[in-house]
């Protein structure tokens, strides 16, 4: 079976999810009074995880009160 044909759809596929993941990260940042382009960590291995915690437990300028 000839798979050369596949060969250049790693790149697309990576782009492919990390816009999934992007996209929604982006707008979170922004819903919740921080810069959009924080979203960009949630590519990156570990700091994906501090963003995540970042905006769980930090404190929404959003908010109303």
């Amino acid at each position: 079976m000839n798979h050369e044909m596949f060969a250049g759809m790693g790149f697309l596929w990576m782009l492919v999810v990390g816009l999934i993941f992007v996209i929604p990260a982006w707008r979170i940042c922004q819903r919740a009074g921080f810069p959009g382009p924080l979203g960009l960590l949630i590519v990156v291995p570990i700091a994906n995880i501090i963003l995540l915690y970042f905006i769980a437990f930090g404190p929404w300028k959003n908010v109303d009160k």
